[in-house]
Protein backbone atom coordinates (compact mmCIF):
# COMPACT_ATOMS: atom_id res chain seq x y z
CA UNK A 1 0.00 0.00 0.00
CA UNK A 2 1.55 3.40 -0.89
CA UNK A 3 0.93 6.67 1.11
CA UNK A 4 0.39 10.17 0.70
CA UNK A 5 -1.34 12.54 -1.03
CA UNK A 6 -2.07 11.29 -5.22
CA UNK A 7 -3.04 14.24 -7.44
CA UNK A 8 -6.28 12.94 -9.73
CA UNK A 9 -6.54 15.48 -12.76
CA UNK A 10 -9.80 14.60 -14.16
CA UNK A 11 -10.64 14.55 -17.98
CA UNK A 12 -8.08 17.18 -19.36
CA UNK A 13 -9.09 16.30 -22.88
CA UNK A 14 -9.21 18.05 -26.25
CA UNK A 15 -13.04 17.44 -26.41
CA UNK A 16 -13.17 19.89 -23.05
CA UNK A 17 -10.40 22.40 -23.76
CA UNK A 18 -10.84 23.09 -27.45
CA UNK A 19 -13.46 26.23 -28.74
CA UNK A 20 -15.09 24.18 -31.34
CA UNK A 21 -15.77 20.86 -29.75
CA UNK A 22 -19.58 20.77 -28.80
CA UNK A 23 -18.71 19.60 -25.17
CA UNK A 24 -16.25 22.97 -24.54
CA UNK A 25 -15.59 23.77 -21.07
CA UNK A 26 -15.22 27.63 -20.27
CA UNK A 27 -12.88 28.30 -18.33
CA UNK A 28 -10.45 25.33 -19.56
CA UNK A 29 -7.67 27.44 -19.67
CA UNK A 30 -7.74 28.67 -15.88
CA UNK A 31 -8.25 24.96 -14.77
CA UNK A 32 -5.45 23.76 -17.36
CA UNK A 33 -3.10 26.09 -15.52
CA UNK A 34 -3.72 25.01 -12.28
CA UNK A 35 -3.52 21.24 -13.24
CA UNK A 36 0.40 22.31 -14.85
CA UNK A 37 1.30 23.94 -11.29
CA UNK A 38 0.02 20.88 -9.29
CA UNK A 39 1.40 18.32 -11.82
CA UNK A 40 5.26 19.70 -10.52
CA UNK A 41 4.34 18.58 -7.25
CA UNK A 42 3.24 15.01 -7.36
CA UNK A 43 5.87 13.29 -9.19
CA UNK A 44 5.17 10.03 -9.31
CA UNK A 45 1.53 9.82 -8.06
CA UNK A 46 -0.27 11.66 -10.68
CA UNK A 47 -3.45 10.37 -11.95
CA UNK A 48 -4.96 11.34 -15.29
CA UNK A 49 -8.68 10.62 -16.17
CA UNK A 50 -9.73 10.30 -19.42
CA UNK A 51 -13.66 10.18 -20.35
CA UNK A 52 -14.06 7.75 -23.32
CA UNK A 53 -17.30 7.13 -25.23
CA UNK A 54 -18.58 3.30 -24.84
CA UNK A 55 -18.25 1.25 -28.31
CA UNK A 56 -22.08 0.51 -27.55
CA UNK A 57 -23.76 2.72 -24.94
CA UNK A 58 -26.04 0.87 -23.05
CA UNK A 59 -29.32 1.70 -20.90
CA UNK A 60 -29.61 5.50 -19.80
CA UNK A 61 -26.14 5.97 -22.09
CA UNK A 62 -28.34 5.47 -25.46
CA UNK A 63 -30.51 8.85 -25.03
CA UNK A 64 -27.74 10.84 -23.98
CA UNK A 65 -25.33 9.62 -27.26
CA UNK A 66 -28.52 10.66 -29.12
CA UNK A 67 -28.23 13.58 -28.31
CA UNK A 68 -24.47 13.96 -28.63
CA UNK A 69 -24.06 11.82 -31.48
CA UNK A 70 -20.76 13.41 -32.75
CA UNK A 71 -19.32 11.82 -29.60
CA UNK A 72 -19.26 8.44 -31.13
CA UNK A 73 -18.22 9.16 -34.80
CA UNK A 74 -14.72 7.52 -35.03
CA UNK A 75 -14.16 10.68 -37.03
CA UNK A 76 -13.41 12.51 -33.34
CA UNK A 77 -11.30 10.17 -31.79
CA UNK A 78 -8.78 12.12 -31.47
CA UNK A 79 -10.70 14.75 -29.82
CA UNK A 80 -10.71 12.18 -26.66
CA UNK A 81 -6.73 12.62 -26.37
CA UNK A 82 -5.19 14.71 -23.72
CA UNK A 83 -3.63 18.30 -23.67
CA UNK A 84 -0.21 18.45 -24.22
CA UNK A 85 0.24 21.19 -21.33
CA UNK A 86 -0.46 18.32 -18.82
CA UNK A 87 2.09 15.57 -20.42
CA UNK A 88 1.50 11.30 -19.21
CA UNK A 89 5.10 11.10 -18.54
CA UNK A 90 4.72 9.03 -15.11
CA UNK A 91 1.00 9.69 -14.14
CA UNK A 92 -1.34 6.48 -14.17
CA UNK A 93 -3.92 6.51 -16.89
CA UNK A 94 -7.47 6.02 -16.14
CA UNK A 95 -9.92 5.68 -19.07
CA UNK A 96 -13.72 5.33 -18.64
CA UNK A 97 -17.15 5.79 -20.10
CA UNK A 98 -18.61 6.91 -17.26
CA UNK A 99 -18.29 10.95 -15.40
CA UNK A 100 -17.42 9.30 -12.05
CA UNK A 101 -13.74 7.75 -12.68
CA UNK A 102 -13.53 6.84 -9.19
CA UNK A 103 -14.05 2.91 -8.60
CA UNK A 104 -12.31 -0.12 -7.09
CA UNK A 105 -10.05 -0.38 -10.46
CA UNK A 106 -8.79 3.33 -9.63
CA UNK A 107 -7.98 2.82 -5.77
CA UNK A 108 -6.24 -0.05 -7.08
CA UNK A 109 -4.33 1.79 -9.53
CA UNK A 110 -3.37 4.52 -6.71
CA UNK A 111 -2.24 1.87 -4.48
CA UNK A 112 -5.21 1.84 -2.24
CA UNK A 113 -4.63 5.27 -1.39
CA UNK A 114 -7.18 7.36 1.44
CA UNK A 115 -6.13 10.94 0.16
CA UNK A 116 -6.52 12.66 -3.28
CA UNK A 117 -6.27 16.14 -4.72
CA UNK A 118 -8.45 16.41 -7.32
CA UNK A 119 -8.41 18.90 -10.35
CA UNK A 120 -10.26 19.31 -13.66
CA UNK A 121 -13.31 19.19 -15.93
CA UNK A 122 -15.89 20.06 -15.47
CA UNK A 123 -16.66 20.79 -12.11
CA UNK A 124 -20.61 20.01 -12.07
CA UNK A 125 -19.80 17.05 -13.93
CA UNK A 126 -17.09 14.34 -13.59
CA UNK A 127 -15.24 16.39 -10.84
CA UNK A 128 -18.60 16.20 -8.76
CA UNK A 129 -18.98 12.50 -9.50
CA UNK A 130 -15.48 11.28 -9.10
CA UNK A 131 -15.59 13.28 -5.57
CA UNK A 132 -18.68 11.88 -4.08
CA UNK A 133 -17.76 8.32 -5.21
CA UNK A 134 -14.24 8.47 -3.42
CA UNK A 135 -15.62 9.98 -0.84
CA UNK A 136 -18.00 7.15 -0.48
CA UNK A 137 -15.34 4.95 -0.79
CA UNK A 138 -13.74 6.02 2.61
CA UNK A 139 -10.93 8.60 0.62
CA UNK A 140 -9.92 12.52 1.82
CA UNK A 141 -10.77 14.59 -1.01
CA UNK A 142 -9.51 17.91 -1.40
CA UNK A 143 -11.09 19.46 -4.48
CA UNK A 144 -8.60 22.63 -5.95
CA UNK A 145 -11.52 25.12 -6.84
CA UNK A 146 -9.26 27.65 -8.87
CA UNK A 147 -7.86 24.43 -10.86
CA UNK A 148 -11.19 23.11 -11.68
CA UNK A 149 -13.60 24.44 -14.11
CA UNK A 150 -17.65 24.55 -15.13
CA UNK A 151 -20.08 24.62 -17.88
CA UNK A 152 -20.21 28.26 -16.46
CA UNK A 153 -19.03 30.27 -13.11
CA UNK A 154 -22.35 30.30 -12.08
CA UNK A 155 -22.19 25.84 -12.16
CA UNK A 156 -18.50 25.68 -11.13
CA UNK A 157 -19.44 27.52 -7.92
CA UNK A 158 -22.70 25.16 -7.16
CA UNK A 159 -20.99 21.86 -7.86
CA UNK A 160 -17.89 23.43 -4.92
CA UNK A 161 -20.85 24.50 -2.85
CA UNK A 162 -22.53 21.11 -3.15
CA UNK A 163 -19.31 19.21 -2.63
CA UNK A 164 -18.59 21.07 0.37
CA UNK A 165 -21.52 19.93 2.19
CA UNK A 166 -19.65 16.49 2.01
CA UNK A 167 -17.34 18.14 4.64
CA UNK A 168 -14.95 16.73 6.20
CA UNK A 169 -14.82 14.27 3.73
CA UNK A 170 -14.73 16.45 0.93
CA UNK A 171 -12.80 19.99 1.35
CA UNK A 172 -12.59 23.04 -1.59
CA UNK A 173 -9.15 23.86 -0.92
CA UNK A 174 -6.80 26.53 -3.44
CA UNK A 175 -3.67 26.18 -5.10
CA UNK A 176 -1.93 28.02 -2.82
CA UNK A 177 -3.53 25.62 -0.03
CA UNK A 178 -1.55 23.11 -1.50
CA UNK A 179 1.28 24.90 -2.09
CA UNK A 180 1.27 26.06 1.64
CA UNK A 181 0.52 22.12 2.82
CA UNK A 182 4.25 21.20 1.01
CA UNK A 183 6.38 24.50 2.27
CA UNK A 184 5.98 25.97 -1.28
CA UNK A 185 3.76 28.93 0.14
CA UNK A 186 4.47 32.23 -1.66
Amino acid sequence: MTTGSWLVLVDLQRIFGEPQSAWFTPGFARAEAGAVRLRQLFPGRTALTRFVAPEQPDGAWVPYYRQWPFALDPANADLYDLVPAVPAGDAVLISRPTFGKWDADTRAALGDTRDIVLAGVSTDCCVLSTALAAADDGVRVRVVADACAGLSDTDHQRALDTMALYAPLIEIVTIEDILAERGLAR
